[in-house]
Parts: structure tokens; C-alpha cells; sequence
């Protein structure tokens, strides 16, 4: 979950206002400090872009969006929306039912557990989607073991069951599958932000019975917030990047040797404690056929003692060099960036990077913040940003697909709001383009 360690530190900072490693691994890179984007220019507005529609079912409480994942749930052709909502340990699903419309919203599991991540997978081999959800159990901090990873079990009619596959463990915040000791079935990649103790990890999935998995743990450190899988140096076998927030500030690669075996880098980290890591996903931003990496640095609720947004907030990228390599660059600044994701929003055949802002306005003195931000790509790599809504605030999560049968992306966003004013919020909201002159 992009926006976790966010959440983690302002109820933490409400409460009080109201009341190791690998061994044998190469030398890491140098740490570096933070480094703010050049500011001597503002944004383009533009705000006419894209125009909202809030879907599903508005509740009486504001919304706990934890995560919201654009996928084709029922295999029709249409992508659909899954969604956490953390408040009430649900999820949730809207189903597009013909392009630009869609069904009421529909409970795919209760008691969940603080759900806080979703992905979809076909864990048994049945040819439907099944569901896996990363569950915290608590969202307050606590130290506790009551982390739980869940898969819901589709029976093909979009009828699910759940089944816990590991539980009783540190929090548990992101969780993604691939086949890491090429056996033929699929385990699973954890990010499990713990809060004192936490650990970067994978299941394995044994094959003794259905659901049967073996944890190994592959770096003991707190504060993971995402893992991601891709074949990062082209040996066909996937490879793990975790992202480390708290007093770490690191990006870890853990290169897998196809047995489930994994070599351990530091490919980047920062010395300012204060840096606010949020978020991480892989897109191939340089069209070079090596994924990238993409890496938001907004939570403002660091060890600092007065919330808000802070200068080098931003987005990044690291760019793969082939072979286990990686190399850093600034794409720009953003006050609270959270969950970057690449997608070529403008259809010009290079890849732009979108990405959403949530609590920079944590003492309500400056309502006119950006809520989603486009870093348009000019086809050589130099990205301009331009500030797609300034409403509704608190946005932390952020996918795309097509959702109105054009075949060009549009975006959807979760709201996460924990402190007043309750005001501008957008719980499940869909960005479509307009049409362009």
C-alpha cells in the first residue's frame, strides 16, 4: 500500500495531539541525500482533461480506500475495479457492464482484516482470477503479529472464498504472485511493514495441499511498503524490488538465481530520514524493453516534528541498465506523492508517469494543493508536469485502464481520510479523457 506508512504516522501523530540482512552480498551504492527538483517553474494547469465520475456506494463515514486495482474480474473484456476499504475490512468490486457503465457496487469478502492490497491471479489453475489481499488487521501502530494474507478463491461465477495462508505474522501490506523456484505454480512476494519488526519476504507455495505455503524471509528490516516482481536482468526468472520507508529510505533488488535462491542490492538510498518513501511500480518508461522502476517519495508525517509537505517531495526513476543495474533520475516535484504508476496518458507513444498527492495540507491553510499530477514525457525522457485536479484531497491510490471502450487509459483513485475537515473527499472516482482539440 502506497500511502501506509503516511497513514501509520498521522495516527500516531493524532493520537499524541488528542490523548538485518543477507550475507555475502557486493558492496551497497554510496547513500545519497535528498535532492529537490528544480522549482524555478510551476506546473501547467490542466484541468479540463479529464473529467470525474464517482462510482459505487458512497457510506455515512468517510472512505478508507486503501488500494484500488483495475482489473478484468469476470474475463468479458471489460476492465472493473476491485478496491479495500479498511474502515470495514471489505472488499469490494464494481463491474463494468458495457464500456462507461457499470453495475452496483458488490461485496466480494467481509472481514477482511484491514485489507490494504489487492491482486489478481489464477492461483489454482482453474481459468478464473482469483483474489490476493494483503490485511494489516490493525491500520493503528502496533507491534503485534496479526498481519494476514488471504486469497479469495473464485469458483469461475464470481463467488469467492477465503482462505488465509499465512496469519499470525508482522502486517502484512502488499503481496504479489509469480513462480519463483520454477516449479510451475505461483508464490507469492511479501511486503510486511511490521512497525518496530518487519520483513521483506515470499511464500512458497509447496503444492501439499492447496493453500499450503512456506515463508522465507529475505530481509529482516521494518517498513516495507511495496514489493514488485518483474525479470529485471533478462534471465527469465522474476526478480523482487522492495520499497523501505521509516528510518531506512532504501530500494532493495533481489535478484532470484530460478530456485527461489536471492541475491540481495541496495540499488539506492537516502540519508534524510525525513524523505517520505510512498510508493513503487514498474512500467517500461524508456521503451528499452527492461522494466523500470518508479518510486514516490510524499509522506509528510516523517520524524519531523510539524506534518506537511516538504521540498524534495517528489518522483523518481530508476532506470534499468541490464544485468542487475540501476540508475537514478529526478522526474519532479510533488507535495504528498503517492502511488506513481507509467502509463502514456496522452497516446503519443511515450510513456508519462501519473502519479496522486494526499495531507499536504495538513493544517487546512492551503486548500489550493494538487490532487493528481501528469509528468508528461516529451519523448526524451524530460517530463513536464501539469496538474490534472486539485479535488478531491487525500488520494493515495491511483490505477488505469480503459474504462469508456476507446482503448485510451483512464484513471481511478481511492480516497483515505483521517483527519477533519471531512470535506472535498472522493471515495472510488474514474478520470476519463475528454476529447482534445
Amino acid at each position: 500500500m502506497p500511502a501506509l506508512r503516511s497513514i501509520l504516522s498521522a495516527v500516531c501523530f493524532l493520537l499524541a495531539a488528542m490523548l538485518g540482512g543477507l550475507g555475502g552480498c557486493s558492496k551497497p551504492p554510496p547513500r545519497l541525500a535528498a535532492q529537490p527538483a528544480d522549482q524555478s517553474f510551476g506546473p501547467i494547469e490542466a484541468l479540463e482533461r479529464l473529467q470525474s465520475q464517482e462510482l459505487g456506494t458512497p457510506g455515512e463515514l468517510p472512505p478508507w480506500i486503501a488500494h484500488v486495482k483495475a482489473i478484468d474480474l469476470d474475463r468479458d473484456g471489460l476492465t472493473d475495479i476491485v478496491f479495500c476499504e479498511a474502515q470495514f475490512n471489505e472488499v469490494r468490486w464494481i463491474r463494468q457492464t458495457s464500456p462507461g457503465k457499470f453495475a452496483p457496487e458488490a461485496l466480494l469478502a467481509a472481514d477482511m482484516r484491514g485489507p490494504v492490497h489487492a491482486e489478481a491471479a489464477d492461483m489454482d489453475s482453474d481459468g478464473d482470477l482469483d483474489l490476493l489481499i494483503a490485511s494489516m488487521s490493525v491500520v493503528f501502530p502496533n507491534n503485534d503479529r496479526v498481519g494476514t494474507a488471504f486469497l479469495l478463491e473464485n469458483d469461475g461465477q464470481q463467488n469467492f472464498t477465503p482462505h488465509i495462508l499465512l496469519e499470525n505474522t508482522t502486517r502484512i501490506v502488499d503481496m504479489r504472485p509469480a513462480d519463483f523456484d520454477d516449479d510451475g505454480d505461483l508464490d507469492l512476494a511479501l511486503a510486511q511493514f511490521g512497525y518496530d519488526q518487519g520483513e521483506v519476504a515470499w511464500l512458497e507455495n509447496t503444492g501439499q495441499s492447496p493453500w499450503h505455503f512456506q515463508r522465507h524471509v529475505i530481509l529482516d528490516l521494518s517498513g516495507a511498503v511495496n514489493v514488485v516482481v518483474d525479470d529485471f536482468n533478462g534471465d527469465r526468472h522474476p526478480d523482487i524490488v522492495a520499497l523501505l520507508s521509516q528510518q531506512w529510505e532504501e530500494v532493495f533488488y533481489f535478484q532470484n538465481s530460478g530456485s527461489g535462491s536471492f541475491t540481495r542490492q541496495r540499488i539506492w538510498g537516502s540519508t534524510n530520514e525525513d524523505y517520505g518513501s510512498s510508493g513503487i511500480s514498474v512500467t517500461d518508461l524508456n521503451r528499452d524493453g527492461r522494466p523500470d522502476v518508479v518510486y514516490s517519495n510524499g509522506d509528510g508525517f516523517g520524524p519531523a516534528a510539524t506534518p506537511g509537505p516538504r521540498p524534495w517531495h517528489g518522483v523518481q526513476w530508476f532506470e534499468n541498465t541490464g544485468n542487475g543495474g540501476f540508475r537514478y533520475h529526478r522526474i519532479g516535484t510533488l507535495p504528498g506523492a503517492y502511488s506513481p504508476i507509467g502509463v502514456d496518458l496522452d497516446q503519443d507513444g511515450a510513456m508519462d508517469v501519473v502519479a496522486a498527492a494526499a495531507y499536504s495540507d495538513w493544517n487546512s491553510k492551503n486548500r489550493h494543493v494538487i490532487s493528481l499530477m501528469w509528468f508528461r514525457n516529451d519523448g526524451k525522457m524530460n517530463f513536464e508536469p501539469h496538474v490534472l485536479t486539485r479535488t478531491p484531497k487525500d488520494l493515495i491510490t491511483l490505477d488505469y485502464g480503459d474504462f469508456d471502450g476507446t482503448g485510451r487509459p483512464s484513471l481511478i483513485t481511492g480516497g483515505f481520510y483521517i483527519y477533519p475537515p471531512f470535506d472535498a473527499m472522493g471515495r472510488v472516482m474514474l478520470w476519463t479523457p475528454r476529447a482534445q482539440p
